[in-house]
């Protein structure tokens, strides 16, 4: 058997071939063409394909999976903390790329090493375009403290107009007067018309006059910390802007999101479950991929990382917890869709909500978290059994099993 193991680091991955437990080639490579072109050169040489192993660093392995992929090589991609464990077997505390690369070679053969499965190209397209949007979603938050903090020292009480503080016609009022002096020497006519300009909203005229003369006495009223000619003004225009366009390109993202997902069959089946919508399945598949490849819910509970962790030695039992092992972004993104379906039980029947419920109301009640948690754990349970019989929600069908 040949190994070609690989170190991965940023711009450049140093490269091993054994074959059984002789050495017989190493060499750095920068993540180019010239040498990948080498690289290959060195795999065909090969009386077989090697066995391809290399450690997931992020975007810093893709290029290398990618170069698997072009060629049609099957790779075993490590997760970084089955890889540590694998290495660090001796006791030694020496470690270098070189030495790294090396030791994944001469342990591949002691370790059931599985290849990676290939996903389609709308799952790794779906994944990309969830992970685009929940970083937009982040940037939303942070941008939006950001104007918070600015406008408590220019204009404070422009917040208190709006609930809605991230509504078109909120951030455009910012824009337009991020300090009370922008608003000196305006009638309530003239700041009445701006208002009906800037909202996409059918206003009337009598609630437009009722925000500009709510406006005009906040200003009046208002004892600014910085002057309107201070840095903090600039800064709430450039916040509301920035917030004004990372709100449309969050719009544009989830309807690409939602088109790629509706590529899938799961795309329907997921909606088919009562508190699911179409951004949530979309999500769903975006963290998930194509849960086919998991041969039971139990892996793919620790791929989300909900399944229980357990400590005992001696005497000693730990309280049970959650591994967290798996992967963050799918456990956010459940735990608000279990929120959701709690928030919509009424619209239709739901196993999973009367767990819920069960849970919190059992002899020794179970805290919220905690119950919640359960109930990804059965969420998981049905969504890789409607997606491995290709089937939809059946809540007759699932209430009884649950009996």
């Amino acid at each position: 058997m040949y190994v070609l193991a690989l170190d991965v680091s940023m711009g450049k991955s140093y490269a091993v071939i054994y074959h059984e437990t002789t050495f017989l080639f190493e060499q750095e490579i920068l993540h180019d063409k010239p040498y990948f072109c080498q690289l290959l050169q060195e795999i065909y040489a090969l009386p077989e394909r090697p066995q391809i192993v290399f450690e997931a660093t992020g975007v810093y392995s893709r290029v290398i999976e990618t170069f698997c992929q072009k060629n049609h090589f099957d790779y075993c991609l490590l997760n970084p903390l089955e890889a540590k464990r694998q290495l660090n077997s001796d006791l030694r505390s020496v470690k270098t790329d070189k030495r790294d690369a090396h030791r994944l070679a001469q342990t591949h053969s002691q370790f059931l090493r599985k290849q990676k499965q290939q996903s389609s190209e709308i799952y790794e397209q779906t994944r990309d375009l969830a992970h685009f949007y929940q970083q937009i979603e982040s940037d939303i938050k942070h941008m939006r403290m950001h104007l918070h903090t600015a406008l408590q020292l220019t204009f404070p009480e422009l917040e208190t107009l709006f609930t809605n503080r991230l509504s078109k016609l909120a951030l455009n009022l910012v824009e337009l007067f991020p300090h009370p002096a922008y608003l000196v020497g305006l009638s309530q006519t003239k700041v009445k018309n701006l208002l009906k300009k800037n909202t996409d909203k059918k206003i009337s005229d009598q609630k437009a006059l009722a925000k500009a003369q709510t406006l005009l006495s906040l200003a009046q009223n208002s004892y600014p910390a910085e002057s309107g000619q201070s840095i903090s003004v600039q800064k709430v225009v450039y916040y509301a802007q920035q917030l004004k366009q990372l709100l449309t390109t969050k719009e544009q993202l989830a309807a690409q999101l939602i088109e790629a997902a509706k590529q899938t069959e799961e795309f329907d089946l997921y909606q088919s479950i009562p508190g699911i919508g179409e951004l949530s399945a979309g999500l769903i598949i975006g963290e998930l991929g194509d849960i086919r490849r998991f041969s039971s819910h139990k892996q793919l509970n620790a791929f989300v990382g909900v399944d229980t962790r357990r400590y005992q030695s001696g005497k000693y039992i730990a309280q049970e917890h959650m591994n967290k092992h798996g992967n963050p972004k799918a456990r956010k993104n459940l735990y608000f869709i279990m929120m959701n379906m709690i928030r919509q039980q009424a619209a239709a029947p739901n196993h999973i909500v009367d767990y819920y419920y069960k849970l919190k109301t059992q002899p020794s009640p179970k805290k919220h978290k905690v119950a919640l948690v359960a109930c990804i754990n059965k969420l998981l349970k049905c969504l890789h059994s409607m997606v491995r019989h290709s089937s939809t929600y059946d809540y007759s069908y699932t209430a009884s099993n649950d009996q």
